[in-house]
């Protein structure tokens, strides 16, 4: 097992009818913003409910921030955070809400050019303000971690940070929040923390018997309740397993003391950034086309995946790995999520562009050895076509 630090702050408060804790866990004397995506959270009724908790506290609004939350429209929530004097941030929505209020967060006091915050990756943050969730769709893990991805819509380019100062304070998790969800969005989330988990166990051995494990459980549970999910929007069991383990999917537990590889992340947000894709279809695209050009690397792994977690023990070593991609794939499909460029209407024509922007941000050596160039990215892109 490597050496590592493991730090995460954050309260989860979960279960049904948890959002009037926030009565208690945000401070009385607090200027609140809150902050949302869509029009759903309003009439759902979630942002009633929020604001009802909050009770007499002073709480203004923001809403409209996208599904890849982007720069530009954060920076008008900052310019309002500053302009009223806020100083508690509560993200109501998804991992893309969460994204971008810990963005907000980090800017607000920020000396410079706040763009600065995802070229750095966050090194040069040292401080932010207070924030903490509503949760309503389960997916990225961003309730529970410290990073977040921002696009800017001027440069086409879709950067991430990890900042210790940006952990919410506390998540609330109430399952029965993500029933009115489209099945689209389900099927995203689950396929989003699949391969979070991925990202952090398909590496290389090192000896770390309890991430593993902890990991294949998530998967296995993952392609257990995923489909049934989708399926079956008002069932509470299903829909608090897929929250609960969304979260640990991301917020540090399996990642500590394993190496990680996050290129499937990498090049999706590429294509995210360039052509629109849904971020967890992007990794649909990339993460199959990547384990078949990576198996040499990955094998040991793949092995253990292929036997562990999809029952595969039949067969040579080749044959396994072959089968525990296919069904990796097959995984997606069961879900309704398509697994190759062309089915986004890409082609070859697409790929330079792509490379190019991998280039520019500085991916030219990623995956867990370093060894991904813009050579194997743009292979894994064209077997992905």
């Amino acid at each position: 097992m490597l050496d590592f630090e493991f730090y995460n702050p954050t309260r989860i408060v979960f279960g049904r009818n948890t959002i009037p804790r926030l009565a208690d866990l945000v401070p009385q004397a607090a200027r609140v913003l809150v902050l949302y995506g869509g029009e759903s959270a309003r009439k759902n009724g979630t942002l009633d409910e929020v604001k009802a908790a909050l009770g007499d506290r002073d709480v203004a609004e923001f809403g409209g921030i996208e599904p890849n939350p982007t720069f530009e429209t954060l920076m008008k929530a900052v310019e309002q955070v500053r302009r009223e004097g806020r100083d508690f941030l509560l993200a109501v929505g998804g991992g893309s809400v969460i994204d971008g209020t810990k963005f907000v967060a980090a800017a607000v006091p920020f000396e410079g050019d706040p763009w600065s915050i995802l070229e750095t990756h966050g090194a040069n943050v040292e401080r932010a303000l207070p924030l903490a969730s509503v949760l309503t769709l389960p997916a990225t893990g961003s309730e529970m971690n410290k990073g977040s991805v921002i696009t800017r819509r001027a440069t086409t380019s879709k950067l991430a940070f990890l900042s210790d100062h940006c952990f919410p304070q506390f998540s609330i998790l109430d399952p029965t929040k993500t029933f009115t969800l489209p099945a689209r969005q389900v099927a995203n989330g689950v396929a989003d923390a699949f391969t979070h988990v991925v990202e952090q166990y398909l590496t290389y051995p090192v000896g770390a018997l309890v991430q593993d494990r902890f990991a294949e459980s998530l998967l296995q549970t993952l392609i257990e309740i995923g489909p049934k999910a989708v399926a079956a929007p008002a069932d509470y069991d299903l829909r608090a397993n897929l929250m609960w383990t969304a979260t640990l999917a991301l917020n540090g537990l399996i990642g500590a003391g394993v190496p990680q590889d996050w290129a499937t992340h990498m090049i999706g947000h590429e294509l995210t950034a360039a052509h629109g894709i849904d971020h967890a279809r992007t990794l649909a695209v990339v993460l199959p086309s990547l384990l078949r050009d990576r198996r040499a690397a990955k094998r040991g792994k793949l092995l253990q995946y292929a036997e562990r977690v999809w029952g595969i023990t039949d067969g040579t070593e080749d044959a396994r790995i072959n089968a525990a991609i296919a069904r990796t794939e097959d995984f997606f499909h069961g879900l309704g999520i398509r697994t190759r460029l062309a089915d986004y209407g890409l082609d070859a024509a697409a790929i330079d562009p792509l490379v190019a922007q991998l280039e520019a941000h500085g991916m030219t050596a990623i995956g867990e050895h370093g060894d991904i160039t813009p050579t194997v990215s743009r292979r894994i892109l064209e077997a992905a076509l």
